[in-house]
């Protein structure tokens, strides 16, 4: 995966697009698609537009192979959650990040090498913030 300083916003979308790929890893846009077509009733141009764009921000990576683009995820999914964390943690569930990261933990959502990722990417953001540098999309 590739190593970034800057941790990207995520929609919900994009989480779900990225969700896919970290399961299968590399596919082409149709395979995506199709197993985006129960949660969102998007066109196939439309989860092009949101693959290409996604590629831009620096989320994927696009490769040709014998003809067909086929896409990869370029961050962890624990980088991937951190700003859902960030945000559930603060906003919704008013809770401190390690309670999130704990229940993680318990859920066995993530594997261990995941959960640790995820607690210093966690740790990384705060630290950038509490020297005065904010949020690193800033």
């Amino acid at each position: 995966m590739k190593k970034s300083k800057k941790l990207p916003d995520l929609s919900r979308a994009e989480y779900d697009i990225l969700n896919i790929l970290w399961q299968a890893g590399q596919q082409s846009v149709r395979e995506v698609h199709d197993q985006l077509t129960d949660i969102h009733k998007w066109a196939y141009s439309t989860t092009k537009t949101m693959m290409d764009r996604m590629v831009k921000k620096g989320l994927l990576q696009r490769d040709n192979f014998h003809g067909v683009f086929v896409y990869k995820a370029l961050i962890s999914r624990p980088a991937g959650l951190v700003r859902f964390i960030q945000f559930f943690a603060d906003r919704v569930l008013e809770l401190d990040q390690g309670a999130v990261v704990s229940m993680f933990a318990r859920s066995k959502a993530l594997t261990g090498e995941e959960i640790a990722e995820l607690e210093k990417l966690l740790a990384d953001e705060q630290q950038k913030t509490s020297l005065g540098e904010g949020r690193a999309d800033d």
